[in-house]
């Protein structure tokens, strides 16, 4: 059984480390597959322009150098750490309304994704490049920060084009996915070293990235709180999914 975090940002974006330091956090802790998924934010809209003006998105113009830097830190992490680096976004359109805003992670992408087109658009791209969609954080993260309602508020209408729902981010469950029957993954958004401890998907094995999206689709996974400090002793609540029902149980370590 291997932990595997599949939302993870760099400097390319918002993120603390740059793409070398963070596998090698994620590599030293033994984890066998991350995914690295800085911000594609749209380009129209006064919160998009802001995010390209401070450097904390992705562009068109440096949108190849970042998979091939992903690329070559895949190599590095497979020989050094057996670990698995799959090349993502998060296509990240920001509004000031909650309701019409949208974050969705794309892993396994290999082209530009426009992020400016319409939602289902959005999806159906990712799927046509062999990639997994994921709506990140659609529910309250229950954190003073801008929130992502658009996907959720419209999950019947998705349901068929977005593959897995975000049921953690951080230490934190979203109890409205947890109790639908939307496919399933737990994820940190790191953004910063505290963020390392978290919840993470366990996946029973797989060392390539069709084997972890066989697992992924299929919801041969589970979910678990990653606590950076071995040894520690606290409470953690595992969600184990089989058949597509979900059990709670409780573990001290």
């Amino acid at each position: 059984m291997k932990f595997c975090d599949f939302h993870i940002h760099t400097n390319y974006s918002d993120g603390e480390l740059n793409l070398r330091e963070v596998v090698d956090l994620y590599g030293r802790a033994g984890f066998g597959a991350i995914a690295i998924t800085d911000h594609l934010c749209d380009r129209k809209s006064l919160l998009g322009l802001s995010a390209k003006f401070l450097d904390w998105t992705l562009t068109e113009e440096n949108f190849y150098q970042y998979l091939k830097e992903i690329e070559k830190e895949a190599i590095r992490a497979r020989l050094k750490y057996n670990m698995l680096v799959i090349p993502g976004v998060e296509i990240t359109y920001n509004s000031f309304k909650y309701a019409r805003s949208a974050h969705i992670l794309a892993l396994g992408i290999k082209d530009f994704i426009d992020p400016d087109q319409e939602i289902k658009n959005i999806f159906k791209d990712i799927r046509q490049q062999g990639a997994l969609s994921v709506a990140a954080h659609p529910v309250s993260t229950k954190v003073n920060e801008p929130q992502t309602y658009y996907l959720w508020n419209h999950r019947e209408s998705l349901r068929d084009l977005c593959d897995l729902w975000e049921v953690a981010s951080g230490s934190y469950l979203f109890e409205e996915v947890m109790n639908s029957d939307l496919p399933k993954i737990a994820n940190s958004d790191f953004h910063i070293r505290k963020h390392f401890s978290s919840w993470k998907t366990v996946l029973p094995s797989g060392g390539s990235w069709a084997e972890v999206k066989k697992h992924l689709l299929n919801g041969n996974l589970q979910f678990k709180f990653f606590h950076e400090q071995e040894g520690e002793k606290c409470l953690r609540q595992v969600l184990k999914v089989r058949e597509g029902s979900i059990t709670v149980l409780e573990e001290l370590w």
